[in-house]
């Protein structure tokens, strides 16, 4: 144990703060400014190993799945599917327009994302035909969200993890399916059957510095092509 009397963080803070204050920093300049001091002091930069998430097996899916299609709700199955087949977040599903969607492409926009990032989300070429029913019907009730509730207003987040648990609960699961473990399923399955980091990149909402290099190279058309051929064999 160091024996070195320090000053007290919030004092040392304030103490800094009335050197820089006439520079008038940013964050970036913060950032960079402790990024130089911690190698000037020899700082090593600690990686603490997070628990690993929780990833549903193949059989727990199908398990889900059929207590969803047992409950007979369409809209409750084409909004699970949808998180199922395109791995978007929660807080990116609720703001879905029907404008984002591309039926003849089977694409959908998120506007806004995870970092407030676009992107391109791929489904299904079989998944189609049931969202574009889906969608005109909401659209003739003159909803503007893919998903609504009768009082024509967007699905709230925990509105849709209550849903998901309803389901998880009929279908006596021993962990509960929530909408981030139907995401980290969808990109697990997809990295089992091959599929390169670099190509699930572009419709996951994820980066990394290993490989963002090559991220910014690829098209979602190239991503999208590897996903129609391996989508195929999903379980659900």
């Amino acid at each position: 144990m160091s024996s070195v009397e320090r000053t007290p963080v919030k004092q040392k803070a304030k103490e800094l703060a009335k050197l820089l204050r006439k520079e008038q920093p940013d964050y970036d300049y913060m950032k960079q400014l402790f990024r130089y001091l911690r190698a000037e002091l020899n700082i090593e930069v600690l990686h603490v190993s997070g628990k690993l998430p929780y990833v549903p097996t193949e059989e727990e899916i199908h398990k889900y799945y059929e207590a969803v299609w047992k409950g007979r709700n369409m809209k409750h199955m084409i909004l699970i599917k949808t998180l199922l087949y395109t791995g978007v977040r929660v807080s990116e599903l609720i703001h879905i327009k029907l404008s984002d969607l591309d039926l003849d492409r089977c694409q959908i926009r998120i506007t806004q994302g995870k970092g407030k990032k676009d992107r391109i989300v791929p489904f299904p070429d079989g998944f189609k035909e049931v969202l574009a029913i889906h969608a005109h019907h909401t659209q003739d009730k003159g909803g503007q969200y893919l998903f609504e509730s009768s009082w024509k207003k967007p699905y709230t987040d925990r509105g849709i993890r209550k849903i998901l648990a309803q389901y998880s609960k009929e279908a006596g699961m021993e962990h509960s399916i929530s909408p981030h473990r139907l995401r980290h399923f969808l990109f697990t399955w997809l990295k089992k059957q091959g599929i390169d980091d670099a190509l699930i990149q572009p419709y996951s909402g994820h980066e990394s510095r290993k490989s963002l290099e090559v991220y910014s190279k690829l098209s979602i058309h190239d991503a999208q092509s590897e996903y129609d051929v391996i989508i195929k064999k999903f379980p659900v």
